[in-house]
C-alpha cells in the first residue's frame, strides 16, 4: 500500500484532512489509528463513518509488515528481520542514539561486489507504506528520531516511494529534515528531485574509490558518474540545503586503502562541505574481500583528518551478531552457510548501517 492509497481509503470513509493528519500521527507513533488525545476522545473527534471503517484500514496497515526475528547487539543496536505480506523479507536496524536504518527494496540491482544484498539481485520494490511500516514497528520498541535509507536496496531506484515516505516522516512523522538521510550510489534524478521537495533530506553518497575505473568495478551497475562529478553534485546539494554530505567509503584491504587512494580523497574532498565515513568491511571466511587491520584504519583516519578532510570511522551496527546489511535475510533464506561465519569481537558490519 502506498501512502496516497491510504489517504484515499481514509477519504472514502469520510475522513477530512484534519482527521487524516491525526490518523497519520497515531500510526507513525505505533499507536492504534483511532487513538484520542489527552484532551479529546476519538469518539468526540472522528465522524461515525470513520470510526466504523477504520478497523479494516488498520488491518491492512498491520498486514504490511511484521517482525520475523529480532537480534540485539552489544552496542545497543537491534537488527530486525521484517517479513512483508507476500513472504519476502527485508532488514531494518535500530541504531544507538534513536536512529533507524530502513530498506527500500527487496534485494538490489546495483550489484556492489562487496555487498551481500546485491548478490540476490533486485526482487521487488517496497511501497511507501512498507517503508514507513518499518518505522512504525521500530517505534513500538523504542523512540526513533532519525531515519537513514541505508538498508537493503538503492533508494534512487525506488524514488517515488522513498520520496513519499520521506515527506510523511518529515511532517506527520515529526522527524527533522536533516535527520532523514537518503543514501545513494549516485543518480542524476536524485539531484534533480530532492532539492524540489518540501522535505529536503540529508544526502549520503557511496563513493568507495577516487578512481573511476575501480569504482566501476566495485559498483558495476551504478550510473556512470565520475567521482569528480559525483562530489561536485553533492557539494551543490549540500550548499543548497545547508547540511553536509556524508561520503561513504567501505574500506577493503589492498583495494581502496592505498596511498594513491588517500591522495585521491584529498583532491576530491578537501575543503568540501561534507564528512567522509570510513566503513571497514565485514569479512566472512569465504569472502574475496577483507577489512584492513585496525592499525591501518586508524592511520587512514588520522592522515585524512590531519590533512583537512573530516573523517569518521563508522563501525556497522550489530557487529557482534554478524548483522551486516543483507546477512540476516541471507541466513534466513539459506543464501549463506551460517557454519562459516566468523565471529570476531570488534568486527564492523558489511556495507551496513553505520552505528552513528
Amino acid at each position: 500500500m502506498r501512502i496516497q492509497q491510504l489517504h484515499q481509503s481514509l477519504t472514502e470513509i469520510g475522513a477530512l484532512p484534519c482527521h487524516i493528519g491525526r490518523i497519520n500521527r497515531a500510526w507513525l507513533k505505533g499507536l492504534p489509528l483511532d487513538s484520542g488525545t489527552r484532551h479529546q476522545k476519538s469518539e468526540d473527534y472522528f465522524p461515525l463513518t470513520v470510526r466504523q471503517g477504520i478497523a479494516a484500514i488498520a488491518a491492512q496497515l498491520e498486514d504490511l509488515a511484521r517482525i520475523h526475528s529480532q537480534h540485539e547487539a552489544g552496542d545497543g543496536s537491534i537488527r530486525l528481520l521484517v517479513a512483508l505480506s507476500d513472504g519476502q523479507m527485508v532488514e531494518s536496524v535500530l541504531l544507538p542514539r534513536d536512529g533507524l536504518c530502513v530498506s527500500s527494496q527487496v534485494g538490489c540491482a546495483v550489484g556492489c561486489t562487496f555487498c551481500m544484498t546485491g548478490k540476490s539481485g533486485l526482487l521487488r520494490q517496497l511501497d511507501s507504506g512498507e517503508i514507513v511500516a518499518q518505522v512504525v514497528l521500530a517505534r513500538r520498541i523504542r523512540p526513533v528520531k532519525k531515519v537513514v535509507f541505508m538498508g537493503m536496496g538503492e533508494p534512487a531506484h525506488n524514488l517515488d516511494n522513498v520520496v513519499e515516505a520521506i515527506e510523511l516522516l518529515g511532517s506527520d512523522g515529526n522527524i527533522g529534515h536533516k535527520n532523514l538521510v537518503f543514501s545513494t550510489v549516485g543518480d542524476r534524478r536524485v539531484f534533480e528531485r530532492l532539492p524540489a521537495l518540501r522535505v529536503k533530506p540529508a544526502l549520503a553518497l557511496s563513493l568507495h574509490s577516487s578512481q573511476a575505473d575501480l569504482r566501476s568495478q566495485l559498483l558495476p551497475r551504478a550510473p556512470q558518474i565520475s567521482p569528480d562529478e559525483l562530489v561536485a553534485l553533492g557539494e551543490d546539494y549540500a550548499r543548497r540545503v545547508g547540511y553536509p554530505i556524508q561520503y561513504q567509503w567501505t574500506l577493503l584491504a589492498g583495494i581502496n586503502d592505498s596511498e594513491a587512494e588517500l591522495a585521491g580523497i584529498l583532491q576530491l574532498l578537501r575543503g568540501k562541505f561534507g564528512v567522509l565515513n570510513l566503513i571497514p568491511y565485514n569479512s566472512l571466511e569465504s569472502d574475496e574481500f577483507q577489512r584492513p587491520s585496525a592499525q591501518r584504519i586508524d592511520e587512514i583516519k588520522r592522515y585524512l583528518h590531519s590533512h583537512g578532510v573530516l573523517t569518521k570511522v563508522r563501525n556497522s551496527a550489530g557487529q557482534d551478531i554478524d548483522g551486516g546489511c543483507g546477512q540476516l535475510r541471507a541466513r534466513a533464506s539459506g543464501l549463506i552457510d551460517t557454519s562459516r561465519l566468523r565471529r570476531r569481537q570488534g568486527r564492523p558490519g558489511q556495507n551496513g548501517s553505520p552505528a552513528a
